[in-house]
């Protein structure tokens, strides 16, 4: 049995953890994923599980999780009649298809590789949401043809590459593609599920050697984050929606970029080794 000290340290961290996502997420409507897949890495780290498949349970734990939310909150924002199934029907597919290419890629990868591509990716997204504007198009309605076969399929395969749902890339493409904000939000808490649901199944059979993963973990995925997360976060998330309404999110989403792009730059400082 696990040492019942190490047990208390990472549930306090868990709950830390699980209590901030679930703010952040209603308060900027940002995908719990960004900030639960670095959050794991220095909690299991600093237990003292390291190794070369660190990086796989940290996304392997955070999609388990984004299965839970992002159904709950695609059947919210279904009753509320604000999902595209358009959109979901015609994409999923192709999001599916990257998702499990992107399982098979981050299994063969080291912990530093996924390190690397979380940091890059992770500037990325920031620098969208610092700096992106609302009326930034690409075209008048979501395409189809050979750019919906290429960019479904990339969509999928970026999010399990970063531990991530469907909302920090589905977002900002449906919203490029003149895609209503809230419409855009609740279809891509689908993309969520159809990205989150294979990658999971995938990630149950990795195998990780015992010394190198923490207490009740199956395949990649570790039972014991998975579950207090989840309830953390549905306290807490409610909470975040509240405080969204009482005060302008706007200045505090930059704020968050700012956070985000330094948190991708650590990872990707530990990645380099300096």
């Amino acid at each position: 049995m696990p040492d019942s000290m190490l047990l208390a340290q990472m549930l306090g961290l868990l709950l830390a953890i699980g209590a901030f996502a679930g703010v952040l997420a209603g308060l900027l409507g940002v995908g719990g994923g960004i900030v639960l897949v670095p959050a794991f890495f220095y909690a299991f780290q600093t237990l003292g599980y390291g190794g070369p498949q660190l990086m796989q349970m940290c996304l392997a734990t955070s999609l388990a999780t984004i299965v839970v939310t992002s159904l709950r909150s695609v059947l919210s924002h279904n009753k509320k009649g604000a999902v595209d199934w358009t959109i979901l029907r015609g994409w999923g597919p192709g999001i599916v298809v990257g998702a499990i290419v992107g399982v098979a890629v981050a299994s063969a990868l080291r912990s530093e590789a996924l390190q690397a591509l979380f940091g890059v990716l992770g500037m990325v997204i920031g620098a969208y949401l610092g700096l992106g504007r609302a009326e930034w198009r690409l075209g008048d309605a979501m395409p189809g043809g050979l750019r919906r076969v290429v960019l479904s399929p990339t969509v999928g395969f970026l999010s399990v590459l970063m531990g991530i749902g469907g909302g920090s890339f589905g977002v900002p493409l449906m919203s490029l593609y003149n895609t209503p904000i809230h419409r855009a939000v609740a279809t891509a808490a689908g993309f969520g599920v159809i990205i989150a649901v294979p990658s999971v199944l995938g990630f149950l059979f990795l195998d990780i050697a015992p010394e190198h993963r923490p207490p009740f973990t199956v395949g990649a995925v570790n039972l014991v984050a998975f579950g207090i997360v989840i309830a953390m976060t549905m306290i807490t998330a409610p909470w975040g929606v509240k405080l969204a309404h009482a005060m302008d999110p706007k200045p505090l989403k930059r704020v968050f970029a700012i956070f985000l792009t330094l948190v991708a730059l650590n990872m990707l400082r530990k990645a380099l080794g300096w």
